[in-house]
């Protein structure tokens, strides 16, 4: 089309031309724009392939109308001509372009803002040599030198760039402009020139746009973005995976097109290109995590600029903890809910309590709410003590208990002190029927401890917070440890008495409208609330300790008290709070928490059920009674109100209902219900003729009150 270096007399040619062609336009007024378009598409029709002559007469006509004071009507004209005959130019292969003016390049943005908005570096060099050639045509020779000037004001008032930039990032509609040094980064991609073989670090445009520092860990992460097609889409990754080559592939799971084959250059210019412009990439806060982060003052995720720079499959739950709809129909609905229901009224107070437990130094407990029949609302309670938080919805905040131990734990950690809710406890039962569910782990308030490939250990997971959970059984089988039974509020719900009454309602309610009471909560949480809540929990503390309770329990009575309380006053604004007494009707009494007491009872009644298996003594028969004959297994002997126990049948019965036998026999030894040979646990005792290692364990006597009562013989009578 254009000679790229033409000489003097290329430029006088061109020139001459034009002028010729404006004398044919010389009379033509410009008055209409159906007019121009006509002459525009003659122009383009009746010049065949010349390029160049369409361009000159073209050229000629912009100049007429712009002697007229028609040059608005002209530009538009020649857009809508360009666009009419777009296939008949595509066909015919030509290359249309304006040819400027001295005046052009003096006075107006025109041809400058015409090479600035050229897509792809090619067809922007291209064309940067033709305009250079126009200019020296029309006797502008400092084109070049004001283009740099005008393309640097550009790039700092549209991407807030440097205009003094020695190599700026050219990537179509780039979210930053940055310094790329010694790599080319335009619409094709990322490369390096190395002794004239060019280095493709990314055959697609990627650059960082952001450093996120982690205030909870400390660690330093960049925002990556990257463009494929018509968007930019972005990810936050550690440095451990983008500065090094055999993890960077990892990106290739989100769609930057990485290999084993490039992974060291995009390391290399990803490095390159984070350090050149350290002092020009943003720094933001961000967190891995909810809850109190740091100090007491940064409550994730309410605290302001703060970004989310965690394990993308909690993203879902990081962003279902907001407020959403409407803070008076939630605030109406979980009202009534209160009043018409007292273990909706623990349930909210045990949510607001997450939150608090560190504030007053109390342990993790579960609020569990179990029930065999359908109707009771148990799904629908959790919903509403979950929408003080955010979205209740299964799968975004509120989980099932469809997960793995590990799996669970992870959420608890990340949640943090938000309370962890888990819907459906027999979804986590196994063949058998027995729930694969562990009670202490999460109770503890800390993870396991676990190595990582690199030889050292992965940060271990801490939380301090509540979890609401259901399900058609008790979440602590019978044979658990004292442990696990203490750090569980078990309540148990009937269908006369609804945990949430009109559960249509209440549901469509809180799916709209939630998250707004959490917020309140921590934002009202101010230092003298915070030591007047402390008080209170002390005081209620002692109150329950004086009943038939263990610590602990009184312990998780006292801080959901302490909270229905906060919470009347911050949200509800009802003036009813829980007392004690109502509280007390749910927690579990010392012999029902007790491993032993359990144990105890379970073996004596374990003895009962298997008596045929048990030799008796003859004075306990009548004279004309014959004495049984034992076929089968033997298991031992009952003799004067005391059991014989084949010491492995014992262990072996203890082990499967989920009791630790040697913990029990030593519970018993303690409260004087088995008899002993000086440090061994068990006695002999001859069993079909056999001499036996047997635990002789006292069994409950008719008219026994409890377990420590007296049998009808003594030891003394056995020996």
């Amino acid at each position: 089309m254009y000679k790229v270096k033409g000489s003097d007399a290329m430029d006088s040619e061109m020139l001459t031309y034009i002028q010729k062609q404006k004398e044919k336009y010389k009379n033509f007024s410009c008055a209409s724009a159906e007019a121009v378009v006509d002459v525009l598409s003659d122009i383009v029709a009746l010049n065949g392939d010349n390029s160049q002559k369409i361009n000159g007469a073209i050229a000629a006509l912009r100049q007429s109308a712009i002697d007229k004071g028609k040059k608005d009507i002209f530009d538009r004209c020649y857009q809508l001509t360009l666009q009419g005959m777009a296939d008949y130019i595509a066909e015919h292969r030509l290359t249309l372009r304006l040819w400027y003016t001295r005046e052009d390049f003096t006075s107006t943005e025109e041809p400058y803002r015409e090479a600035f908005q050229t897509k792809g570096a090619f067809q922007k060099a291209q064309r940067l040599e033709q305009l250079a050639y126009n200019a020296n045509a029309v006797g502008f020779t400092r084109f070049r030198s004001v283009y740099k000037d005008y393309a640097k004001e550009q790039r700092y008032v549209n991407v807030g760039g440097d205009p003094n930039m020695q190599n700026p990032t050219a990537f179509p509609d780039q979210p930053l402009e940055l310094d790329g040094g010694e790599w080319t980064c335009d619409g094709d991609g990322v490369q390096q020139n190395m002794e004239g073989m060019p280095i493709i670090a990314c055959p697609h445009p990627i650059m960082p746009v952001e450093r996120l520092i982690n205030i909870d860990t400390g660690e330093e992460k960049l925002k990556i973005a990257f463009s494929k097609g018509r968007r930019w889409r972005y990810a936050v990754y550690g440095k451990d995976v983008l500065f090094v080559a055999n993890k960077v592939t990892q990106l290739s799971s989100i769609g930057v097109a990485v290999t084993s084959e490039n992974a060291k250059a995009l390391v290399k210019y990803l490095c390159y290109i984070e350090n050149r412009n350290y002092d020009i990439l943003p720094e933001r806060n961000s967190v891995g995590r909810l809850g109190y982060v740091g100090d007491d003052n940064v409550f994730s995720p309410y605290q302001p600029d703060l970004s989310f720079d965690g394990e993308s499959n909690y993203s879902e739950m990081y962003r279902a903890i907001r407020p959403q709809g409407s803070y008076d129909v939630w605030r109406e609905t979980a009202v009534r809910c209160r009043q018409e229901s007292r273990t909706a009224q623990i349930l909210l107070a045990a949510s607001f309590a997450s939150v608090l437990l560190g504030h007053i130094g109390a342990l993790p407990f579960f609020v569990h709410l179990w029930g065999a029949e359908s109707g009771t609302g148990k799904t629908v309670g959790l919903m509403l003590a979950a929408s003080v938080w955010g979205d209740p919805m299964l799968g975004r905040y509120v989980q099932t208990f469809n997960a793995t131990q590990v799996s669970h734990e992870r959420t608890a950690g990340f949640l943090h002190n938000i309370p962890l809710c888990i819907d459906e406890l027999q979804l986590s039962k196994d063949s058998h029927g027995k729930s694969r569910f562990d009670v202490y782990q999460l109770a503890q308030g800390v993870g396991r401890g676990r190595g990582n490939k690199a030889g050292g250990i992965d940060r271990t997971p801490t939380w301090s917070l509540c979890i609401l959970t259901t399900g058609e059984s008790p979440i602590v089988q019978s044979g658990a440890g004292a442990g696990a039974v203490n750090r569980v509020i078990d309540i148990e719900c009937r269908a006369a008495e609804s945990v949430v009454q009109d559960g249509v309602s209440v549901s469509a309610a809180v799916k709209q409208h939630f998250g707004h009471a959490g917020k309140a909560f921590v934002e009202g949480l101010t230092p003298a609330r915070i030591e007047a809540a402390k008080a209170y929990y002390t005081q209620q503390f002692r109150e329950l300790s004086t009943r038939d309770t263990t610590e602990k329990q009184a312990m998780a009575a006292a801080a959901i008290l302490a909270a229905d309380k906060l919470a009347d006053e911050i949200v509800f604004h009802t003036g009813k709070c829980l007392t004690a007494d109502e509280i007390a009707a749910f927690l579990q009494t010392k012999a029902s928490v007790s491993a032993g007491e359990r144990g105890y009872q379970y073996m004596c009644d374990w003895v009962a059920v298997n008596a045929n298996k048990f030799e008796v003594e003859r004075r306990m028969m009548q004279d004309s009674t014959s004495m049984p004959t034992l076929s089968g297994e033997v298991f031992g002997r009952i003799e004067s109100g005391w059991a014989y126990i084949n010491s492995s049948v014992f262990r072996r019965a203890a082990q499967e209902a989920g009791y630790d036998s040697r913990a029990l026999l030593s519970w018993l030894k303690a409260k004087g219900l088995i008899l002993t040979r000086k440090k061994n646990l068990t006695r002999g005792k001859r069993i079909h003729g056999i001499n036996t290692e047997c635990v002789v364990m006292r069994l409950h006597s008719e008219n026994a009150e409890d377990s420590g009562s007296q049998t009808d013989s003594s030891e003394e009578e056995l020996l």
